[in-house]
């Protein structure tokens, strides 16, 4: 029996199309038509009217900070509760991290311990909000505290592709927010990310720096730091054919989540991470938490009896201020993201999981309690 995965690609079954499209007009490159069509069609989708796509979110958070101007001595505030990634190119930038802790409610940055970090520290210019696990942040109350303190809201929206905020589609929240097409997301490009915004001026700059900072001169001429972060015309052309079945993904990811809920419904200990009543997110990963006093097995007793039935199953995100790398990093608050991190476990759930793989999942689950 081939290993159960935590979120494999799934294809639409029109990828060859357009990669064939791609080939024989021999676009081989990291620009093209389908890379300008993608762009397009990403903007439209999150109703912001200026794209860029790059080769990956970690690229385009990095060039978001870059275009705002962040550098060194600045500081940049961003949820504790995520992956590394959404906060490396914070030291890219040359700029410091500030983690501040999730809300219980949602498992996002929590906006009233912002506040309290933006008051303590002069020296934030921005914020990078984490949309975690498909789930919006609660935008309205963190664009309330940005504004009052003139700091620019960054949204990392890499895992809430498909997800919606108030009734308006993720990547529509920041000032600048981001989106990622890595292997294991909703749909994919192989690798990839895009940067949106509704300042067409911080989108073309990103674009110059992201083909090398070149000048519009005949001879290569720069006078500014770039980067090689340009998305491929290949991998442009599997988005797009990723992009028509969106609904079809998000929905299934979201039946996912259902399924898991009435599978594991009254089983003492366990818990879901919970959907706020503001937006509707793609359930990209299903995520409990397990209380080992009630449920009788405990988080790591369930992954190991997972992974020794070739399933494969993941702790949620070790919070930044956690992680060596960043040790000595200042942390609004930090009990809730480690909590979760000790007790929380990602199931299987790709768009593709029959209703036989979940009830074998949970089945190996139900096995580890005493």
């Amino acid at each position: 029996m081939a290993r159960l995965l935590l979120s494999p690609p799934h294809l639409s079954g029109r990828e060859l199309e357009f990669l064939r499209d791609a080939v024989e007009s021999n676009w081989i490159v990291p620009l093209g038509p389908h890379v300008d069509a993608f762009e397009r069609e990403v903007a439209e989708l999150c109703g912001v009217p200026n794209a860029l796509a790059l080769s990956s979110g970690t690229a385009a958070l990095h060039l978001a900070l870059v275009v705002l101007g962040i550098g060194k001595g600045d500081e940049v505030a961003c949820s504790a509760f995520t992956f590394a990634a959404s906060a490396n190119p914070i030291g890219y930038a040359g700029a410091a991290p500030v983690f501040v802790d999730a809300d219980e409610a949602t498992w996002t940055i929590d906006p009233s311990l912002l506040e309290g970090a933006l008051a303590e520290r002069p020296a934030i210019r921005a914020v990078i909000a984490v949309d975690l696990y498909g789930q919006c942040c609660d935008y309205g109350a963190l664009a309330a505290v940005c504004e009052r303190r003139g700091v620019t809201l960054v949204q990392d929206a890499a895992e809430s592709l498909g997800s919606t905020y108030r009734g308006g589609p993720a990547g529509a929240q920041g000032e600048l927010a981001v989106f990622s097409f890595n292997g294991n997301k909703v749909i994919t490009t192989g690798g990839g990310g895009m940067l949106v915004s509704r300042n067409r001026e911080w989108i073309e700059h990103a674009r110059k720096l992201s083909t090398q900072a070149r000048e519009p001169a005949p001879h290569y001429e720069h006078v500014e730091v770039g980067f090689n972060y340009r998305l491929s015309n290949l991998l442009a052309a599997v988005g797009r054919a990723q992009l028509e079945v969106l609904p079809e993904r998000v929905e299934a990811r979201r039946r996912v989540n259902a399924r898991y809920r009435e599978l594991l419904d009254g089983v003492p200990g366990i818990s879901f991470m919970p959907e706020a009543p503001y937006g509707r997110g793609n359930c990209w990963l299903t995520c409990i938490v397990v209380d080992p006093d009630e449920a009788g097995t405990d988080r790591e007793a369930i992954r190991k009896a997972l992974d020794a039935e070739d399933v494969e199953a993941r702790p949620l995100w070790k919070p930044m201020h956690l992680q060596p790398v960043f040790r000595d990093a200042p942390v609004y608050g930090g009990d809730v993201s480690a909590r979760l991190f000790a007790r929380g476990l990602c199931l299987p759930s790709g768009s593709a999981l029959t209703e036989a793989d979940q009830r074998r999942v949970v089945e190996i689950l139900l096995s580890t309690r005493s």
